[in-house]
């Protein structure tokens, strides 16, 4: 149940239930009420506060906390899931506000749902099977994401919205409270509305994360030739943004992005210059 080679007192109140086999971190704190399955890992100096389930073949690094009613590892709402052994994977310093949801992975999508580390799944996040969370994401109250979704690094999705399965988030993107994404979001992109459309940049999370002025200038640059620029193909405007800035390290992400799954739709302004101005 206990990690023996660690020495930290672990605390598990009585009315916590913590299977045989499970693995439980030193230092770690399992509080009232919650239910640990056998085949849980837990990393050390972690906290479940209270009528937390974490089960299934789960895997979380140090520092995890999760609060009342989140549940990791229950099968996958998926009808396809014929109960193949499926895992979920969760890297360290990751908190799971009340009543998350993170479900492992399927068959047709690789068996394995992951997250990295120092993400914060606020209120009623949920996490499908197949999904794949970077590190330093933020997911806010109610954030959902389909199944088989990428998420990069220091992606923000807002509260209440949704992402439909199979898309891309780039890393630092900026998905809207309320919106809906259907299609691709590129690196440094902000979205939002119903029907999510590209509203330009997310420059304040670029400044936030010590991006240099000129480094913003030509992801600026890049963004409005790939995208507000008057004729040409899509894999025309993208061969000139490559020829342009493709030794920018900044632009490179955004570049290998739209590369990646070219035939994929790409999330784009709803107006030409207008509310997909990137200024």
């Amino acid at each position: 149940m206990t990690d023996e080679t660690m020495t930290e007192a672990i605390q598990i109140h009585p009315s916590a239930v913590v299977e045989e086999g499970a693995r439980i971190g030193a230092g770690s704190r399992i509080g009232p009420f919650c239910v640990v399955g056998p085949r849980v890992e837990i990393g050390p100096h972690s906290v479940l506060h209270s009528h937390v389930v974490v089960t299934g073949n789960t895997r979380i690094g140090a520092r995890f906390q999760a609060f009342p009613f989140a549940v990791i590892g229950h099968q996958p709402q998926d009808l396809k899931y014929r109960g193949e052994d499926s895992r979920i994977e969760i890297g360290d310093d990751v908190v799971a506000r009340e009543h998350v949801t993170v479900n492992p992975g399927t068959e047709g999508g690789g068996m394995l749902t992951s997250i990295g580390n120092n993400v914060l799944l606020m209120v009623g996040a949920h996490v499908a099977h197949d999904c794949h969370v970077g590190n330093h994401c933020l997911l806010v109250n109610n954030a959902t994401l389909g199944g088989h979704v990428r998420v990069e690094d220091h992606a923000i999705i807002g509260g209440l919205s949704a992402v439909h399965q199979w898309v891309r988030i780039g890393a630092h993107a900026m998905i809207g409270g309320m919106s809906g994404v259907e299609a691709d979001v590129i690196p440094y992109g902000t979205v939002t509305g119903e029907r999510a459309h590209l509203a330009g940049l997310n420059i304040v999370g670029m400044k936030r994360r010590g991006f240099s002025r000129e480094d913003m200038h030509a992801v600026r640059a890049a963004y409005r030739r790939l995208f507000l620029a008057d004729g040409g193909t899509q894999a025309e405007r993208l061969a000139a943004v490559e020829a342009e800035f493709g030794e920018v390290e900044a632009v490179r992400p955004l570049i290998d992005f739209v590369k990646a799954e070219a035939d994929r739709a790409l999330t784009r302004p709803r107006v030409k210059g207008g509310a997909g101005d990137a200024s």
